[in-house]
């Protein structure tokens, strides 16, 4: 009968008519049915272990080890969502979900007295794309203030309210971003 042959980390056994790993652990012979990754950067590549050295890797085994503790905050809330781009679910999702494949001066026309080049000239730090968004909806140029902000909202309600245009979806979709835009335009804006 033949003797076993070994060949890199696999072991043949004629007897058993099978290929079997043996323990990546240096001087163990046992054979190994159990994985563990290599490193955090290659969690596909992986050791072979036997149960004792497998016990024994994987209790010394720091998946952040080397890792700031801000570097571990940013993987534990990129991990919520696998590691995978997102996009904000705010109010600048519900403006392109609403109006996609309408180009820029039609969506600014919604609300009437199209002022397309509203902000366009106007000076100051650059805004935050949640009032952007607002300001876009209401059709606000940024200087807007509080009380044209106020006055814009009434208006708007009166024109899209649902009782007043039947229970139309599409108005009552409408006034859902514009009660948005106006509460994201109260906190923004000064009193």
């Amino acid at each position: 009968m033949a003797q076993p042959r070994r060949l890199k980390f696999l072991l043949v056994d004629p007897r058993i008519d099978r290929v079997t790993r043996t323990c990546d652990q240096p001087g163990c012979h046992a054979e190994a049915l159990h994985r563990a990754p290599r490193s955090r950067d290659e969690l596909d590549v992986y050791y072979w272990f036997c149960l004792d050295h497998v016990r024994a890797y994987n209790a010394q085994w720091d998946f952040f080890d080397g890792m700031s503790q801000g570097e571990i905050e940013d993987f534990r809330r990129e991990d919520v969502t696998g590691h995978r781009p997102t996009w904000p679910m705010g109010l600048a999702s519900q403006i392109r979900k609403l109006w996609n494949g309408h180009d820029l001066d039609e969506m600014l026309d919604l609300f009437g007295h199209a002022n397309p080049g509203a902000g366009a000239t106007d000076i100051g730090p650059p805004l935050a794309a949640e009032e952007r968004d607002a300001l876009a909806v209401m059709n606000l140029s940024r200087a807007a203030s509080r009380a044209d902000v106020k006055a814009r909202f009434k208006e708007l309600v009166k024109r899209h309210h649902p009782d007043l245009n039947g229970g139309d979806k599409t108005a009552e979709g409408r006034l859902v971003l514009i009660i948005e835009a106006y509460r994201v335009l109260l906190r923004t804006r000064p009193a």
